[in-house]
């Protein structure tokens, strides 16, 4: 009877129930199906944020490579051919007309509505452009751009400090 015993108690001690293995692979199941969508969104970058992270991130570049290198650079805003591009002061045409072609192409999913500068000065057509200059300092400006589901981002570029700040809605200088 005692031999008995112990194939009965080495019986259940050597694996898992049905139900446990069940309620284990419901449980990691449920936090997959919750977690994989979010973990998507946040490593996989839709267009929008391409083109307000080039903008962002050439637009700090430029301010220090402007200081550093002690000329004039200038981003290129085209709405109408929808490019982003950078030119400096020394650049011949033929290099600027390169550049031109060369540069950013915003994806067809997303627009750049305007550029705007201080004193209700907007560019809704045709081409705007931003001055980062030698001494480290750039032109104040606001780049508003929208996607298919009209959701609207706008880039603002101070003068004197190199973080560009972003804004999840379109907000101007008046308000």
């Amino acid at each position: 009877m005692k031999k008995y015993r112990q194939r009965i108690c080495l019986r259940q001690s050597n694996g898992f129930t049905l139900i446990e293995l069940i309620v284990v692979i419901s449980l990691i199941s449920i936090i997959i199906f919750v977690s994989v969508p979010r973990f998507r969104n946040e490593t996989l970058p839709d267009n929008t944020k391409k083109v307000s992270r080039w903008i962002m991130l050439t637009s700090q570049s430029l301010k220090e490579k402007s200081f550093c290198d002690q000329k004039l650079y200038t981003m290129h805003v085209d709405m109408e051919s929808r490019r982003l591009w950078v030119t400096d002061e020394f650049m011949s045409e033929e290099e600027v007309i390169k550049s031109g072609q060369k540069g950013f192409m915003i994806p067809d999913d997303v627009e750049a509505l305007d550029v705007e500068f201080p004193g209700n000065n907007k560019i809704i057509f045709g081409m705007a452009s931003i001055n980062f200059y030698a001494d480290g300092y750039s032109d104040m400006a606001l780049i508003h751009i929208k996607d298919n589901d009209d959701n609207y981002l706008s880039i603002l570029i101070e003068p004197f400090l190199s973080k560009v700040k972003l804004y999840e809605k379109y907000s101007g200088f008046e308000g």
